[in-house]
């Protein structure tokens, strides 16, 4: 039986690729004769891997804030996201009818997520001005009311969905922008631009004056409709229900 040479040395090289963190280990033996031979020890990863595009690896923050004119009472969201280097990418806001103040914090943050998700993004950073919510998310308050319960369970899991996910609080001056449009939204869901603009149109199309105090005064005997409202700049705006343009009301403090 032909004997085999023995090993008088052993040395092993790692080879880095310059494409991913793989590596592939050589082992060579040198015989008493002849040359080196090589020995393929491992071999992991793909060398040729494709990186994710940047722009689906870079951080995206959302500001994002929730009112309620009432609470409960109408409320809106309203969100600014911007990307990496502080370009905004979108703004977000939708009136929600009557609902509390937090019932539109956390409608603003599922949007937020929902649109990051939606466009293939995978890092979100959200900056509220909703300490409860902010905390909650965080895990340090319990979630005890049964109307925002399902809301911060769709939040939880949508944030699990993206490969990191942040929320911090501040205050309200850190999110002007935000603020501005939930309340134009709360301005639009409750019909004031629209009765402005529509009272205006009415008036060029037919070219008819406005009537005169006396003939929009009620008929004697007419039944009366009570409305709650609150008063905001000097308006009166409306919970719920709405007045035709030109009726005379009267408005008892509580």
């Amino acid at each position: 039986m032909e004997k085999k040479p023995a090993l008088d040395g052993r040395r092993k090289w790692r080879l880095v690729s310059p494409f991913a963190a793989h590596h592939v280990t050589l082992e060579a033996y040198r015989l008493e004769r002849g040359p080196a031979r090589l020995h393929w020890v491992n071999m992991s990863g793909n060398l040729f891997q494709e990186a994710a595009p940047a722009s689906a690896a870079e951080w995206l923050t959302a500001h994002c804030d929730g009112g309620s004119r009432g609470n409960p009472g109408p409320s809106a969201y309203g969100a600014v996201i911007e990307d990496a280097h502080g370009r905004e990418v979108a703004r977000l806001s939708e009136f929600l009818g009557r609902q509390t103040n937090n019932f539109a914090e956390y409608a603003g943050l599922l949007a937020v997520l929902n649109w990051t998700l939606q466009h293939g993004h995978r890092r979100l950073r959200v900056v509220s001005d909703s300490e409860l919510m902010v905390k909650q998310m965080k895990g340090l308050y319990k979630v005890a009311s049964p109307a925002l319960r399902p809301m911060w369970e769709d939040a939880k899991r949508l944030s699990r969905q993206l490969d990191a996910f942040e929320i911090r609080h501040t205050l309200r001056a850190g999110n002007q922008l935000a603020d501005k449009l939930a309340n134009d939204a709360m301005d639009r869901g409750m019909g004031k631009a629209a009765s402005q603009q529509a009272g205006e149109s009415a008036s060029q199309q037919t070219g008819l004056k406005p009537q005169s105090a006396k003939s929009r005064r009620p008929a004697p005997g007419a039944p009366k409709q009570i409305l709650d409202g609150y008063v905001k700049g000097g308006v009166v705006h409306l919970l719920e229900g709405e007045l035709p343009d030109g009726v005379f009301v009267k408005v008892v403090r509580e």
